[in-house]
């Protein structure tokens, strides 16, 4: 049998017994320190790895206008200088209107990824009342970040500010609501005041449907948002303000602030002080001026109405109502009425008076009629009259003044307004210079200038007649006549006494000649002229010459020796 161990040769030699294996030798491998390196690398790659996706933020989406400053891998996301996250990539929108940047924030700021975060790009900014972001000038810019409000839900896309918020959220105070109707110079950033001091800021304006009043945001900071009291009164203090007040010219600036970038001022009524701060968001309305302001706090006011058939140029709403040169009311509207039928006009200007300025509580009982007074003082003689409040500019107002001797009037009212008799406008001096510059123009200066050179042409006439020189010749014959009898007297009276019967009766004659010529000289020439004064003298003259001859008549009277002796008592008919 052939042996299934050892199979036969091919050759036909018999099989040889198969070689036993060597023997293996296991060797046992011992750990090289050598691998400690890699596998503490390995170990830190992995914990970094860890480390990095544990702490990793999510990625968060802002879209903004322009990417102008911003830089991918560069450009982070700071809160108080602390980093936030950094800008991982920038693309364009779908519809190429805006910039998408995408942040990866990191675990610090996942808590801030509220819905009332907000997020701006903080880069130099240059305006009139602030000057922000000049550090970024070296630093380069990076996206700042208000937190808003706590709560909220949680939020991965925002949409973010071209400016950034005028208040933050980490700054305590109360916002408020304003409604105007213009705002004037006031724009994002005008500075609220109080006292003159800025207390807070306007955050923002929106206009509307542009129907209704304009919307304006302020924010004032704490504590000072604690005087603002529902009684209290804002208005715009934007600019410069220029008039006429107490007589003289006024000049008005709250800050060189506001004269740049507007403003906006409030008040704390002194009645009000104790009372309860306004909650936020209130609204209140912005006046125009201080003086708006005012009126607006005087809270009872009484209705009136007065009509004047004359000039009102100058006078409109809110021009004031005076007595004694104390504002007491203003006018609240000025309406032009014309009576179709008959064709007349006249001019309603309806007014308010306002008592709080003259009276206070105590000196004003509420329940005292407004009329009853108003009708002791028409009987007083109270009047209302159109007077002018500045020669300069025009400026006019409504004047209360006192006409004694004016007739009486009761007083009726017009609906809920008391109707005011007016006067004649008399106390305004330029509507007493128009009426007197229209008597003037009514006087005939034509006719009575033609009238006067008729005159003169006829005094001319009457003065070269040949009986006006003759009488002016009689008579100063006659008075020479009767200057030498005067002073033959002195000599003796007996030469005189034969002349002194024809001197007595040409003297009479020329007198009544004269008489008869300076009457026709006082009608036709006047008594103005030089020939005038010329024939005043000569009849002076002739007065005195008429003395002369009393003085001898009553001498004669009483001596009458002196007829045979003369006055020096020697007879006058020789030696």
């Amino acid at each position: 049998m052939t042996d299934p161990d050892h199979p036969p040769r091919v050759d036909g030699q018999p099989a040889q017994p198969a070689m036993p294996p060597p023997p293996v030798h296991i060797r046992r491998r011992h750990f090289s320190f050598v691998w400690i390196i890699p596998i503490l690398a390995a170990v830190i790659a992995i914990y970094l790895g860890y480390r990095t996706i544990i702490e990793q933020g999510p990625l968060v989406t802002i879209t903004f206008n322009t990417a102008q400053g911003l830089a991918a891998g560069q450009t982070q996301i700071k809160y108080k200088a602390v980093a936030l996250g950094t800008v991982e990539s920038i693309d364009l929108s779908p519809d190429n209107e805006h910039v998408v940047v995408r942040v990866r924030m990191n675990n610090l700021g996942t808590r801030f990824l509220t819905s009332h975060a907000r997020f701006w790009v903080v880069r130099p900014r240059f305006s009139v009342t602030n000057l922000s972001g000049l550090d970024t000038l070296v630093s380069g810019a990076f996206i700042g970040i208000d937190p808003g409000a706590k709560g909220g839900h949680y939020e991965t896309h925002y949409k973010g500010l071209e400016e950034p918020p005028g208040v933050r959220s980490d700054v305590p105070g109360s916002t408020y609501v304003l409604r105007a109707d213009s705002i004037g110079s006031i724009s994002s950033g005008s500075p609220v005041f109080y006292r003159d001091v800025v207390v807070g800021e306007v955050l923002g304006y929106d206009l509307g449907d542009g129907i209704g009043p304009v919307t304006i945001n302020i924010f004032i900071r704490a504590p000072y948002n604690k005087l603002v009291k529902p009684q209290s009164h804002f208005w715009n203090s934007s600019g410069l303000s220029l008039g006429f007040q107490n007589g003289g010219f006024h000049v008005e600036v709250q800050s060189l602030e506001a004269l740049l970038a507007g403003g906006v001022t409030y008040d704390l009524p002194p009645n009000a002080i104790n009372d309860n701060p306004s909650p936020g968001n209130a609204t209140f309305r912005l006046f125009a001026s201080k003086e708006d302001a005012d009126s607006a706090g005087y809270s009872h006011k009484v209705p009136a109405v007065a009509y004047f058939q004359a000039s009102v140029a100058g006078v409109g709403r809110g021009t004031p109502l005076t007595i004694f040169g104390m504002q007491v009311g203003e006018v609240t509207g000025v309406k032009l009425l014309i009576d179709p039928n008959t064709g007349k006009a006249r001019v309603r200007v309806a007014l308010e008076l306002q008592p709080e300025r003259v009276f206070t509580d105590s000196d004003f009982p509420k329940n005292l009629d407004p009329l009853v007074v108003l009708q002791h003082m028409v009987d007083a003689g109270l009047r209302i009259s159109i007077a002018s409040s500045n020669f300069i500019t025009g400026q006019k107002e409504l004047a209360l003044t006192i006409e004694p001797n004016s007739p009486h009037v009761q007083l009726t009212r017009e609906g809920d307004a008391i109707l005011l008799p007016n006067s004649d406008g008399s106390g305004d001096p330029l509507t007493a210079l128009s009426t007197i510059t229209a008597k003037l123009s009514a006087i005939p200066f034509s006719e009575i200038g033609q009238n006067l050179n008729n005159l003169l042409k006829t005094a001319n006439g009457t003065l070269g007649s040949q009986d006006v020189k003759k009488a002016i010749a009689s008579l100063s014959t006659t008075l020479q006549s009767v200057q030498t009898l005067v002073d033959n007297t002195n000599k003796g009276l007996q030469p005189t006494l034969k002349q002194l019967p024809v001197m007595t009766q040409n003297l009479n004659a020329t007198l009544r000649n004269a008489n008869q010529t300076v009457a026709q000289l006082s009608r036709s020439y006047g008594g103005n002229s030089d020939f005038s004064r010329n024939l005043g003298q000569v009849m002076a003259q002739a007065n005195d010459a008429l003395r002369s001859v009393k003085e001898l008549a009553d001498y004669l009277d009483r001596h009458p020796e002196a007829l045979l002796l003369g006055r020096t008592g020697h007879a006058t008919g020789g030696q």
